[in-house]
């Protein structure tokens, strides 16, 4: 198990509130940072295939991050004909001040998500599925059960790969990874996010050691399916805080990584510390690939989720 100073993080119970915004009160500075150009993104050409998409998930019920979460890379990624699901519903319990996802007390379960989605993959045809989720700590299992029982349906379908980018799990993360030992996914994703020092302003309720040990525990269990981290950069790290993220990843087993900037919602998020130069990216790939990482992904439009099927081993 992955052992390190312990992270004071805020533990504070969440209100227990229906569903409060997808925005919050941002206490800090606002910086007022140009964006530069390699942040520009273009207009989509095909808005008629975009369009189709979303009225899909429209009337299927269906959630994606690319919407929820506004990613920058929605259009392209739907345009491709591609999307990441977004189960459990859309509104999350955690407090993440970076995050555009609602915020609040969670609805019930769908519990015909899972054939829903299954029906939505076979209808666009898709090769390579990605399932995240909101944080679920409300339910006794984190939300595992139902990321296993989309991963059964999901099976049926031939010729098909599945990533999952899954939340903590706080307090549950054995449960959890009894129920992906027998329900594996082909890529298991938990982003690490950021440096720990950081922890405390943009992951509250968040533990650095413990995603380091999620990630440890399920490459123990499955160690032939790849593991997989997320970092965003421009919130206020350091290089060498990043260069030893990076190094506490690849000793849990980590193979796949992906870098990118981090971006303010609104201006009710954290603010943009810093815009990462593409320079400064290429150097943090060089700096990942020198450590032994098999596949690296870094760029300022760069997630977790994006191009995901490039990115599978």
């Amino acid at each position: 198990m992955f052992q390190k100073k312990k992270i004071n993080v805020r533990t504070k119970k969440e209100k227990d509130t229906h569903i409060i915004s997808n925005i919050l009160p941002n206490n800090s500075q606002s910086l007022n940072l140009k964006k530069p150009k390699w942040l520009k993104i273009r207009l989509p050409s095909n808005l008629k295939k975009i369009n189709k998409i979303k009225n899909i998930l429209k009337n299927y019920k269906l959630h994606s991050v690319c919407e929820e979460a506004n990613c920058p890379n929605l259009s392209e990624c739907f345009n491709q004909g591609t999307a990441t699901f977004m189960i459990l519903g859309s509104i999350c319990t955690r407090k993440c001040p970076f995050c555009a996802v609602n915020k609040g007390r969670p609805l019930e379960i769908d519990l015909h998500e899972p054939k829903k989605i299954f029906k939505v993959a076979n209808k666009l045809n898709l090769k390579y599925v990605v399932l995240t989720s909101v944080s679920r700590d409300d339910l006794k299992d984190g939300g595992a059960n139902h990321f296993a029982k989309c991963i059964y349906e999901l099976r049926k379908k031939k010729n098909i790969k599945i990533e999952i980018l899954v939340p903590d799990f706080r307090g549950k993360e054995k449960i959890a990874l009894n129920i992906f030992n027998k329900y594996p996914p082909d890529v298991f994703n938990h982003n690490i996010e950021n440096v720990p020092r950081l922890y405390t302003e943009i992951r509250p309720g968040a533990n650095y050691v413990n995603s380091l040990n999620l990630l440890h525990k399920f490459k123990e269990i499955c160690p032939n399916v790849p593991t997989k981290s997320g970092i965003m950069l421009g919130l206020g790290e350091e290089k060498k805080e990043i260069i030893s993220v990076l190094k506490d990843l690849k000793s849990v087993g980590v193979s796949i990584v992906t870098i990118g900037q981090y971006m303010q919602p609104s201006k009710y998020h954290l603010s943009v510390k810093k815009y990462i130069t593409l320079r400064e990216f290429k150097e943090f790939e060089k700096i990942s690939l020198s450590l032994g990482f098999l596949k690296v992904f870094c760029g300022p439009l760069v997630r977790s989720s994006y191009h995901a099927d490039k990115q599978y081993i």
